[in-house]
């Protein structure tokens, strides 16, 4: 699968820590946890961090604020252990994911931590 969406424009690619991205990829987790909100729809690639690979994608289908006095009844859905630390916790809804047979290496910009174009 190439690294582009529609027409000629590029996928985003979401850098995910391990084990997150390894549940994402296996159907148990559908929601990423983040502190901040996206407006980013449609396929995104994932990324496996400190690897510099694609190693599936997925589609971004929305972006909710969770109350944190409810946070743990979605654990089914976000598989996240233990307590976050944000201000705010948004679930990135992920629908569809799928892990490549070959993960495919891209080039990895300097500080980048949550998206990179690829």
């Amino acid at each position: 699968r190439a690294c582009e969406g529609k027409g000629s424009e590029r996928v985003k690619g979401l850098i995910i820590k391990p084990p997150h991205i390894d549940n994402i990829l296996e159907g148990r987790k559908t929601w990423e946890i983040r502190g901040s909100s996206t407006n980013i729809r449609g396929t995104i690639a994932l990324i496996k961090s400190g690897t510099k690979t694609i190693v599936g994608y997925a589609n971004l289908v929305d972006c909710k604020e969770i109350d944190p006095k409810a946070f743990y009844q979605y654990e089914h859905l976000h598989h996240a252990m233990g307590a976050v630390n944000y201000k705010r916790i948004y679930a990135w809804v992920l629908r569809g994911a799928e892990a490549l047979e070959s993960p495919i290496p891209y080039k990895h910009p300097q500080g980048a931590i949550i998206w990179v174009n690829v």
